[in-house]
C-alpha cells in the first residue's frame, strides 16, 4: 500500500560504480573543444572589439562587433558562450 504522505517522493535507486566513467584532467579539459567557442569584449588602442576563442582558450579571430563575432562562431556550427 502507497502512503497518502509519500506519494510526492521519487524511491532512490543506486547507481552501480560501473555507471561512472573515470577521465584524466586532460580528457576532461577536453570535453566541449569541438563544439564550443567564446566571445569576449577586449580593448585596442581605445575601441572595444570581440576576441573569439576556442574552447581550450585559444583566440582564433577578432571582430568588430558582438554580433558579427556570434554570427562567425555560428556560421562554423558552434555553441558559443559570452565572457565578461
Amino acid at each position: 500500500m502507497n502512503d497518502v504522505n509519500n506519494m510526492n517522493e521519487i524511491p532512490k535507486m543506486p547507481v552501480p560504480k560501473t555507471a561512472y566513467i573515470q577521465l584524466s584532467a586532460e580528457d576532461f579539459a577536453a570535453l566541449g573543444v569541438q563544439q564550443v567557442a567564446y566571445v569576449k569584449p577586449v580593448d585596442r588602442e581605445g575601441a572595444t572589439l570581440f576576441e573569439v576563442h576556442a574552447a581550450d582558450g585559444t583566440a582564433v579571430a577578432l571582430m568588430e562587433s558582438f554580433d558579427v563575432a556570434l554570427a562567425a562562431v555560428r556560421q562554423h556550427g558552434l555553441d558559443a558562450q559570452r565572457v565578461h
